[in-house]
Parts: C-alpha cells; sequence; structure tokens
C-alpha cells in the first residue's frame, strides 16, 4: 500500500512539473511593450551614433520621435519617425522640430516626411505577436 501511494505522489509531482513546463509565463502587455521600446530605442542610437543628432548635429544620447509616440502609437517603431537626438534637442528643446524636420528631409526625402507628417494621429493597437516578433528581431542585429 505504502508503495502505492509514493508512486502516485511521485506521478502527480511530475504531472506538475510537466504542466509548468508546458505553460509559457507571459509578460503583460503593457511590460512587453516598454521592453520593445528600449529594444527599439537602443537600435536607433546604436544606427545614429555616427551621424550625429538629427536636429544639431551633436552626440547622439536617446532616440528622438519627430511625430511623437503618444499622438500617433502608429508610428511608434517607424524608423524614419525616430532618429538619433541628444538630450538637450531631445528633452530641453522639445524634439527641436524644426531643425529636425529640415535635416529629415535631407535623410529620407520629402515624400516619406509627408507620410509620417499625415500619418499623425493615427492610432495602433499593438498585438503581442507583433512586439515578440520585433524584440526578438532587434535582439538579433
Amino acid at each position: 500500500m505504502a508503495e502505492i501511494i509514493t508512486s502516485y505522489k511521485k506521478s502527480s509531482q511530475l504531472k506538475k512539473v510537466r504542466k509548468k513546463k508546458k505553460r509559457k509565463k507571459l509578460i503583460p502587455l503593457p511590460r512587453l511593450l516598454k521592453k520593445t521600446q528600449v529594444a527599439f530605442n537602443k537600435y536607433i542610437r546604436e544606427r545614429d551614433k555616427d551621424n550625429g543628432c538629427i536636429s544639431c548635429g551633436g552626440k547622439v544620447t536617446q532616440a528622438g520621435h519627430y511625430v511623437a509616440q503618444g499622438s500617433s502609437s502608429f508610428l511608434r517603431f517607424n524608423t524614419d519617425n525616430v532618429n538619433g537626438q541628444c538630450a538637450g534637442c531631445n528633452t530641453f528643446k522639445h524634439g527641436n522640430l524644426i531643425k529636425y524636420r529640415l535635416r529629415l528631409v535631407k535623410k529620407i526625402g520629402e515624400e516619406r516626411v509627408k507620410y509620417l507628417e499625415n500619418s499623425m494621429g493615427t492610432i495602433k493597437k499593438w498585438k503581442r505577436w507583433e512586439l515578440e516578433d520585433l524584440l526578438k528581431e532587434l535582439n538579433e542585429t
């Protein structure tokens, strides 16, 4: 009888372990969005470090959005919309947008800048799989 009880306990413990392995622990969506944003900003800073700040040409320390992510979540991870900026322009001059636009036109062209401006206000609810795919891609680069 004792053998049956101990074997039952062992099998039930194994089932619990298997269930834990099967369950994929999901990161809450807001945390996943933030994690993806951090990785994306790091990618942008690395990409633009030799080009200098898009607004003034200074040292790149941040990733600045031309169209603010708060007003257009659709452009949040658009590489045309996000460029390397210095802290002075991005934080203290609120993006230094007049100079940002002038240099952005030189970098990507008037048509693509107008696309960004016309997309202002477009809201996108990012899906888990989109964020996971983007994060995986960013971590591979």
